[in-house]
């Protein structure tokens, strides 16, 4: 199904935090609607477009997606299969952030309320995801710029400035989320994401015709 881009309201005059805190549920509410077959289909579609992307790493940071975040869950299976290394986020004592392998779906465990499905095994810290080959980020949209609205929580924001050098980077979105009408709220800590990755298509954003189109409507 096609959709138009997600109507975000302006947020101009308002402090970095707040005007994240306004745009959040509106792209959530968006999500929300969704039906679970459409999420399916779009999960699908994402993990051949990601599996691209990918290409050879021998090791790939990923995300366990809730229900209704572009799901990462046929991903997650495939990188699996042809026997990537998988690394994914757990949430340690006082918030500490640490990775560790997956390992298959029925080792994935909601351990608190609120948080994605967490791996099992043996944890390694945050500085891990240096060594992943490419990295697929939860993002709730982004802009032309590479700016990414996250959940809230600040974990990624934390964790992808110890990504290696020159390792690729993609924010998994809907294509409705991709925000071209309007520069996205940053922190002077936020990091750019470069690429991403929707169930419609894989692109790099430099020089894209997403950028380009940003830039006219900037412009007109």
């Amino acid at each position: 199904m096609h959709r138009t881009q997600v109507a975000l309201p302006k947020t101009d005059g308002l402090e970095t935090e707040d005007a994240k805190q306004v745009l959040r549920p509106v792209v959530r509410a968006a999500r929300q609607a969704r039906s679970r077959k459409e999420r399916e289909r779009a999960g699908q579609a994402l993990a051949a477009h990601a599996m691209e992307a990918i290409g050879s790493a021998e090791c790939v940071a990923a995300y366990v997606s809730r229900e209704t975040e572009p799901s990462t869950h046929a991903l997650l299976e495939a990188l699996r299969e042809r026997g990537t290394r998988v690394l994914l986020p757990v949430l340690g004592p006082g918030l500490c952030r640490e990775w560790a392998d997956y390992r298959g779906p029925e080792d994935l465990e909601v351990r608190a309320p609120g948080r994605p499905p967490e791996p099992s095994g043996p944890t390694m810290p945050t500085e891990a995801i240096g060594q992943a080959d490419a990295v697929v980020a939860p993002a709730l949209a982004v802009d032309a710029a590479g700016t990414r609205l996250g959940q809230g929580g600040g974990w990624y924001d934390r964790v992808l400035p110890h990504v290696a050098p020159g390792t690729p980077i993609f924010a998994m979105v809907f294509d409705e989320e991709l925000i071209a009408d309007m520069l996205l709220p940053a922190d002077e800590h936020d990091v750019p994401i470069p690429a991403v990755i929707t169930p419609d298509r894989w692109f790099l954003l430099e020089g894209s015709a997403f950028q380009r189109e940003a830039r006219r409507q900037a412009t007109a």
